[in-house]
């Protein structure tokens, strides 16, 4: 299934996010091999966290203004499988 409707600026946004945590995973890799200290790994793991809630928060958005939306304009059936 795709989403309904998707902003191409809100999609570019996600992208680069998604993209800037593709890096601090590669970070967090190196922090581990390189058996960096623990406080600090934890730290950043937090900074990925919130920058995927940031990517989910904005998904979700897009989810409820586009398909959770049109899917409760055509009837409880439909709202139900949504």
């Amino acid at each position: 299934m795709k989403a309904l409707a998707v902003d191409p600026d809100i999609k570019a946004a996600n992208l680069r996010r998604l993209r800037r945590i593709e890096g601090q995973i590669r970070g967090l890799q190196k922090m581990v091999e390189e058996e960096r200290y623990c406080g600090d790994i934890i730290t950043q793991v937090a900074s990925v966290q919130e920058a995927l809630r940031g990517v989910g928060r904005e998904l979700m958005r897009n989810h409820l203004k586009h398909c959770a939306t049109a899917a409760i304009k055509q009837g409880d059936a439909k709202a139900e499988a949504m």
